[in-house]
């Protein structure tokens, strides 16, 4: 019995370490979450977003692909271009993953300068960003514009499934449309801080607070996100 009693109060005793351990944990999470500002916390409750709307497409393109009794059609010859007098498969899709990339190295770069208010190497920085984002969207274009005259609709194309067509246009231009917008948030946000707005606090959006550089940190999460986005894509659609 007294055995028994011992454990019983051995027990009774662990309960409130184990709750104040709990209550502790908790409200350490919720200081590091105050620490964070509400652009980035945004940014990030955005980004999540996307993520849930990008996964139930290409979930949606997996089970059309799956599901469907037409055969699908091969990438290797839907995206091959005619150069040299011979036919190159993916060679267009490989340059732009090499770009888009590449924009996520100098976006990150951009970022690391920023933190040391070295505003010109920033603002060249997310310039390059931008002139790779934009040459990525031009070679979308292309693409696309290859595609439509060989007669890929989003209802039929010639080399089989119907499908391949309604889902390659949905999904790569929604992804088309984020990298547009982050071109354009790119050349805006360079354009502040080539200015020095950054540095000033000079009234206007993202600049009201002097020496606080992280609307470019806020500016490169979003740009990895479409990268990464990208990546996948890349694997469904190109590699598949």
């Amino acid at each position: 019995m007294a055995r028994s009693e011992i454990a019983d109060a051995t027990v009774a005793d662990s309960r409130p370490t184990r709750w104040r351990s709990i209550v502790t944990d908790w409200a350490s999470d919720q200081r590091a979450f105050k620490q964070v500002s509400w652009g980035k916390a945004m940014m990030w409750i955005f980004l999540l977003s996307d993520t849930f709307i990008f996964s139930c497409f290409l979930l949606s393109y997996m089970t059309v692909r799956m599901s469907t009794t037409v055969e699908w059609p091969n990438p290797s010859e839907v995206f091959a271009l005619h150069l040299f007098g011979r036919n190159i498969p993916l060679i267009l899709i490989a340059i732009m993953t090499f770009v888009l990339i590449t924009s996520s190295g100098t976006m990150a770069m951009a970022v690391n300068f920023a933190y040391r208010r070295d505003r010109r190497k920033t603002a060249i920085l997310m310039l390059v960003t931008a002139l790779l984002g934009a040459a990525f969207v031009g070679m979308q274009a292309f693409e696309w514009t290859k595609l439509i005259e060989e007669g890929v609709r989003p209802w039929e194309n010639p080399w089989g499934a119907p499908q391949f067509g309604s889902t390659f246009f949905m999904i790569t231009g929604f992804h088309g449309t984020h990298v547009t917008f982050g071109v354009i948030f790119l050349l805006i946000v360079a354009r502040k801080v080539w200015r020095g707005d950054f540095d000033t606090g000079r009234r206007g959006f993202f600049t009201s607070r002097s020496g606080n550089y992280e609307t470019v940190e806020i500016t490169g999460l979003y740009w990895h996100f479409v990268d990464l986005v990208w990546v996948f894509i890349f694997a469904f659609f190109y590699l598949w």
